[in-house]
């Protein structure tokens, strides 16, 4: 993997492509701190560094973040969504139900037989591995580190765990799958939490963020900005009843399933943004995995310009792309 930063915005590309020799699969220490974009919250507690060893499809690689916008980019099998999805797991134990890093990333990964070893990187003679993440210093308190060790043959009780205070302060996130999910939203959470299903948690958790009620008091002249820039793409309103969505214009109110894919998408994004998951200090990190699928080029000047608001807002950006 390489790095280059560009106005407090970081492009990471993988599969052997080196244009920043600091930032290659080699596991050097960065040279400068995480640059911090501009109206970024450096102290806000975002993701500042995450070394992995042997983790999956890298065998040393140690990466620097922006607080701004980071971009993941890399044919597919470099392991563009397992850094995402690493990251989102650390970050979740903050807030979310689960509270330790191991069975998160057994829940996010569901590798087969929940074996927690199998991400262990297949080539030979690599018996464990080991992720370090480290958190931005905020408020009162300093910078953190988690850290999680584990072998091929390890299970969630053998893999050992190092996370000081890292659960100490919440860290709001967001992770969006590449399947969109909200058109099977009915019944889906009750059947995953009673049944063993086999879907990453991700589709969960991004279905139970999109159906949060709004925040109380009237929405911020950024949130209206926003809303009024994908309604005048979407011509409509996202509406939830019975926990399916529908959007909601003059022609009536079509469910999410008759929508294309693109248009949900957008639709995602006006729920997150209206129950105020991406208000300002509400949602700390976004997760966006290939963003631009089944979405029309001509929608794509509009995405950026929400997501710089977003990261303007104080919001840290991991997008992974081709």
């Amino acid at each position: 993997m390489t790095r280059r930063e560009t106005r407090g915005r970081g492009f990471f590309r993988l599969g052997g492509i080196s244009y920043n020799a600091g930032m290659s699969g080699k596991a050097p220490t960065p040279k400068s701190p995480p640059v911090f974009a501009p109206g970024g919250k450096p102290g806000g507690g975002h993701l500042a560094k995450a070394r992995f060893t042997r983790f999956t499809a890298f065998g040393n690689l140690e990466m620097g973040f922006s607080s701004g916008v980071n971009i993941l980019i890399g044919a597919n099998g470099t392991g563009k969504t397992h850094i995402m999805k690493a990251l989102y797991a650390a970050c979740d134990i903050t807030t979310g139900q689960v509270r330790d890093y191991p069975e998160k990333l057994v829940r996010v990964f569901m590798p087969s037989g929940e074996a927690l070893g199998r991400l262990v990187n297949r080539r030979q003679g690599n018996e464990s591995c080991t992720i370090e993440i480290w958190r931005a210093r905020s408020g009162f308190f300093p910078p953190r580190k988690l850290e999680t060790s584990f072998a091929r043959n390890s299970d969630l009780k053998t893999a050992t765990v190092k996370d000081g205070a890292w659960r100490a302060n919440p860290m709001g996130s967001v992770y969006i799958p590449v399947k969109e999910m909200l058109a099977n939203t009915p019944g889906f959470l009750a059947l995953y939490s009673e049944r063993d299903v086999h879907f990453e948690e991700i589709y969960a958790d991004i279905i139970l963020r999109a159906l949060r009620p709004p925040l109380r008091g009237a929405p911020t002249e950024e949130q209206q900005r926003l809303l009024h820039k994908i309604r005048s793409v979407t011509q409509g309103r996202v509406k939830v009843r019975n926990e399916e969505f529908f959007l909601r214009n003059k022609q009536g109110t079509l469910e999410f399933s008759l929508l294309a894919e693109g248009m949900r998408k957008l639709g995602l994004l006006w729920a997150l943004i209206k129950n105020g998951t991406f208000a300002p200090g509400k949602c700390a990190i976004l997760f966006w995995d290939e963003p631009e699928t089944n979405l029309n080029p001509k929608m794509f000047r509009m995405l950026v310009d929400i997501l710089l608001q977003l990261q303007r807002d104080g919001a840290q950006i991991f997008l992974a792309t081709h």
